[in-house]
């Protein structure tokens, strides 16, 4: 494999990593941090990609974005409605969420199952044409939106809103028992994380100029996995800066897995069950580490009560 090709293969990993961390970050805030198991991922996934290819074939790539953001909001608005309002269970709300979003996104698309934007300006060729035709002009792009991403959301969490929603993913009970409306900060906190599901989903429509029905299509899996790589690179002790620059992370990590999968030519078909592997190899990865620290430790017993042993015989 030459230089090139390495390269090559190590820049689309890092830009697809980073498009697919916002969905690993909204995962972040709806799972880890709100405590909620939001399975609208997949469909407002697919929303966000159908309203920006649809604004980007009109002629408007950079108002897709806020747009599909507006989409993903109202995306998370009702799943939270399904579960604060009407006492449906927050498994149940989001597979009601994505069951329905499959009609509505082939609604947004003309009920066409596909939509191509070759040759229609998007956010990515703006930006290479500002930069001069950089070939790393994607990359910094996306960098460079990570970082205000980032930095918002750890500022976010910092603040009394942001407490509050970290507050309800502890202790539902505490909260509801103080002056704190669970039900805001559950709506709050899912419309923000399918806001960002919805952005990764435009973003990737405008990567790759073509927006699919099923292109959302296990995307909770693959964050998931993701977010459990971030989580572990995180440790059990990390602030929410550590954790969120973990996250973003793990995302690239699981790009370059499958990048280094796609270059040993294992099948597209397998995919779904290497992430399978990476996420039971990642739930499992801090137990494993606890087992073999206990096995070191007996060990170490074992070696003395046999040198204990031998120095009272000696004794004797």
């Amino acid at each position: 494999m030459s230089l090139d090709s390495v390269l090559g293969l190590v820049q689309t990993a890092l830009e697809l990593g980073l498009i697919s961390s916002l969905t690993v970050l909204a995962l972040f805030l709806s799972y880890t941090m709100l405590n909620v198991c939001d399975l609208s991922t997949d469909g407002c996934f697919t929303l966000g990609c159908a309203v920006g290819a649809m604004l980007t074939i009109a002629g408007h790539p950079l108002l897709a974005l806020p747009a599909a953001m507006a989409a993903g909001m109202l995306s998370g608005f009702i799943t939270a409605f399904l579960q604060t309002r009407l006492g449906v269970e927050s498994i149940l709300a989001g597979i009601i969420s994505n069951t329905g979003l499959y009609t509505i996104n082939l609604a947004v698309m003309g009920f066409s199952s596909n939509v191509s934007i070759t040759g229609r300006d998007t956010v990515f060729s703006l930006f290479k044409a500002l930069t001069g035709g950089s070939q790393w002009s994607t990359l910094v792009l996306l960098a460079l939106l990570l970082g205000v991403i980032a930095v918002v959301l750890i500022r976010f969490f910092g603040t009394s809103l942001g407490l509050s929603i970290r507050a309800t993913g502890d202790s539902l009970d505490m909260v509801s028992a103080s002056s704190i409306n669970p039900k805001v900060t559950i709506t709050i906190g899912l419309c923000l994380a399918n806001a960002l599901t919805a952005l990764s989903g435009c973003l990737i429509g405008e990567y790759n100029k073509f927006c699919d029905i099923n292109l959302g299509t296990g995307m909770v899996t693959i964050a998931l996995a993701s977010l459990i790589i971030g989580e572990v690179f995180a440790g059990r002790r990390g602030g929410v800066g550590k954790r969120v620059v973990c996250v973003v992370l793990g995302s690239i990590v699981y790009r370059l897995i499958i990048a280094l999968a796609l270059r040993l030519n294992i099948s597209a078909e397998y995919f779904k069950l290497v992430s399978a592997v990476i996420v039971a190899v990642a739930i499992a990865a801090p137990n494993m580490k606890d087992y073999v620290h206990l096995a070191k430790i007996r060990s170490n017993a074992r070696k003395l009560r046999a040198l204990s042993g031998k120095g009272d015989e000696t004794d004797a």
